[in-house]
């Protein structure tokens, strides 16, 4: 079975009231590729009248973000003029491409009224083929995403993308990635099956896991081997995972700020074609809020 390589504690970084931990990058890790980046914001309560997310327009190109809500709600409003407000459950999909501008919010009824808070933001990157491809944007509610049995029925697996136990889910990943997040009971134990070729993307939400005979604590991202098929994880109490898997890219990787390229004389052109106007900007996109800060690769 595959073994764990090396545990990776998420760093605390927080952007403004907003509590944020980063697994990755990491001192130690630049990327579990085509895996990028994670922001894990909160778990935390907001009170009512409160200022929500800082996250106003923002230009990315050439990867994609997924956004996990676990906990609060978010409203999307990009460029391309998609529009969502997605609850707690629910996962936005968005492929930034040849470019996008995109806020990410909290809704006028959770900045007037408060509360629970806890969201995911992972970066996957593109093969210079698609780099440029057309931007797109998925949204999916907690009803959307088909909830799996695994571990005796003791565990749920909330597919987003990919396929598993016969089940597909919503999302159509542009380059095969799978996408899931695992919720296992005290006690729980699962074998998971992953194709040797694809590298594994393993972060512990909450709770106390095992891994392939590792004890992982939350926080914690796991860098798996690529030696088999498969590993094993049982939880020490109740436990949430961000489980993926993709084929690596491995080709050179050019990022700075919100853009993630293959050289950076292409860095360069997208910080030009952004000034330029070439991402676009739809009307009320501004007049969301502040530009955001530019987050960290």
């Amino acid at each position: 079975m595959r073994s764990v390589l090396a545990v990776h504690p998420a760093q605390r970084d927080d952007i403004a009231d907003l509590v944020t931990r980063r697994p990755l990058p990491g001192p130690e890790l630049e990327q579990v590729d085509p895996f990028l980046f994670l922001n894990h914001h909160g778990p935390q309560t907001y009170p009512p009248n409160n200022h929500g997310l800082p996250f106003g327009p923002h230009p990315h190109r050439g990867f994609e973000t997924v956004t996990f809500i676990l906990d609060g709600s978010l409203s999307h409003l990009d460029s391309g003029g998609h529009e969502s407000v997605i609850e707690a459950g629910g996962v936005q999909w968005m492929t930034a491409g040849s470019g996008l501008v995109h806020a990410e919010l909290s809704p006028e009824a959770f900045k007037r009224d408060g509360g629970p808070l806890e969201i995911l933001q992972l970066w996957v990157n593109l093969p210079p083929p698609l780099k440029m491809t057309e931007p797109r944007y998925t949204g999916v509610q907690k009803a959307d995403i088909p909830a799996l049995s695994v571990a005796a029925g003791n565990g749920t697996l909330h597919l987003i993308s990919g396929e598993f136990a016969g089940a597909t889910g919503p999302i159509e990943s542009l380059t095969d990635v799978f996408m899931s997040t695992l919720e296992l009971k005290a006690g729980a134990k699962t074998a998971l099956q992953v194709d040797r070729t694809r590298h594994v993307f393993l972060y512990v939400v909450s709770g106390r896991v095992d891994v392939a005979g590792t004890p992982v604590d939350k926080w914690n991202l796991v860098e798996m081997t690529d030696d088999d098929d498969s590993f094993i994880v049982g939880a020490a109490d109740d436990a949430v995972l961000l489980f993926g898997h993709a084929l690596p890219i491995g080709a050179p990787l050019a990022a700075r700020g919100p853009f993630v390229m293959n050289t950076e004389e292409e860095i360069d052109q997208a910080f030009a074609d952004y000034r330029d106007g070439k991402f676009g900007d739809p009307a009320g996109l501004v007049a969301a809020g502040p530009e955001a800060p530019t987050e960290k690769v």
